[in-house]
């Protein structure tokens, strides 16, 4: 008899406080430029694949591997997939939008396979995921989970911990098969000294419900 494991989602919504901060909106717009060892094009399904030391950029977005496959849909927009080399991960970096003054906020993630979905604005990380909120050069925030979904538009993820049975133990999400996430709390502010921390302190503060099977 086989059993079929349900896996649990969880909906977050990044509230980043007072301060609202997204990401870079102008990066959909930006060109798609890709450094790689070898190309193969074909022209009529509009697909390259690059291998070898894989970097594309793209306005603020950084994504790494050792493979990456890039379609074209008919409106222009773009389409990739990173696969990292075996045993390791591919990555993700962009800037996002802070207020003037502010310090600068960089959002980093890691997967075995990275997609990338220009029309919608969504990144997902594929086995072993991590995703990480950085003030400058401090992380601040912290997910792991076997699939994280980020969509840059609406600042929502979700993030499915259970550990996929068709995927060695030591490929899937975190090693407990549930999601784990740490958060820093909020700087004080300068003319508050005597504020005492509370629930509205934290950088993120996310709204986490199972979704309905």
């Amino acid at each position: 008899m086989k059993t079929r494991l349900i896996p649990l989602f969880f909906s977050c919504l990044l509230a980043f406080g007072p301060a609202v901060v997204h990401a870079e909106r102008a990066d959909r717009d930006k060109p798609m430029n890709i450094e790689a060892d070898a190309l193969r094009h074909d022209e009529l399904k509009q697909i390259s694949v690059f291998t070898g030391n894989v970097v594309m950029t793209k306005g603020t977005i950084v994504l790494r591997g050792a493979q990456l496959e890039v379609r074209q849909d008919p409106d222009g927009f773009q389409f990739g997939t990173v696969t990292a080399p075996a045993g390791k991960r591919a990555f993700f970096r962009q800037k996002r939008d802070s207020a003037p003054g502010a310090p600068h906020e960089f959002v980093e993630g890691e997967g075995e396979v990275i997609e990338y979905d220009g029309k919608a604005d969504i990144v997902k990380f594929i086995r072993r995921g991590e995703l990480r909120r950085y003030r400058d050069t401090t992380l601040t925030d912290q997910v792991n989970g076997a699939l994280i979904v980020y969509n840059n538009l609406t600042d929502v993820f979700t993030v499915d911990g259970v550990k996929n049975t068709s995927t060695p133990s030591s490929t899937a999400g975190t090693p407990s098969g549930r999601v784990r996430m740490t958060l820093t709390p909020k700087e004080k502010p300068a003319d508050g000294p005597h504020r005492r921390p509370g629930p509205s302190a934290r950088v993120m503060r996310p709204y986490c419900a199972p979704v309905p099977n």
